[in-house]
């Protein structure tokens, strides 16, 4: 029987602690692997090429898109964002788990071509405290912060199509509720 990895996509309005929760989770799971996604926005402070994101143009992002090199991107808050199909299949083929912190189109966009996966969704406890987590990160002008809101309505109203919420109301909860899934899933591995 031909060993495949698991497809673990996890998705959440801005601001709703989702890139916490994923660290943590990757830190917990060793045999779990971060699927780096490519983007065409400028690396926030901190951020490495390679390990939090692939940084590129978009003009070279237009051309994986005419090369049909993407399993699913999207242009969100202004910058496009892809994960590699190559990548993507290569690692599942050969048997590892793989986690992958998109947004809602994309998540449709793998779930409708077919990938096995378990899919979370994680909700800020308000919206008024995202607002609020959203201001306090300082990494965004008012007028993205308000785009950012203005998202995040319609990406809450689409949780339902994910297997599972967690509510990010207390950082320690959440994280317990995520590994929880994640070991019930990679049981089965």
């Amino acid at each position: 029987m031909e060993k495949k990895g698991k497809l673990f996509v996890i998705s959440a309005p801005s601001g709703a602690g989702k890139t916490t929760l994923v660290r943590r989770a990757l830190e917990q799971f060793p045999q779990l692997s971060y699927s780096v996604s490519h983007t065409t926005r400028n690396p926030r402070n901190g951020e490495i090429n390679g390990k939090d994101y692939f940084f590129i143009n978009e003009k070279e992002f237009q051309t994986l898109v005419d090369q049909d090199q993407w399993i699913e991107w999207a242009k969100v808050h202004g910058n496009f964002y892809g994960t590699s199909r190559d990548f993507l299949e290569k690692k599942l083929i050969k048997g590892d788990s793989l986690l992958l912190d998109i947004d809602i189109q994309g998540a449709k966009q793998i779930m409708e071509a077919g990938f096995t996966l378990v899919s979370i969704f994680i909700l800020p406890p308000s919206i008024e405290i995202l607002q609020q987590r959203l201001e306090n990160r300082g990494t965004d002008c008012r007028a993205v912060i308000l785009q950012r809101m203005e998202n995040a309505l319609v990406e809450i109203d689409q949780q339902s199509v994910y297997d599972h919420v967690i509510v990010n109301d207390d950082i320690d909860q959440a994280i317990a509720d995520l590994h929880l899934i994640l070991e019930n899933e990679m049981r089965f591995l």
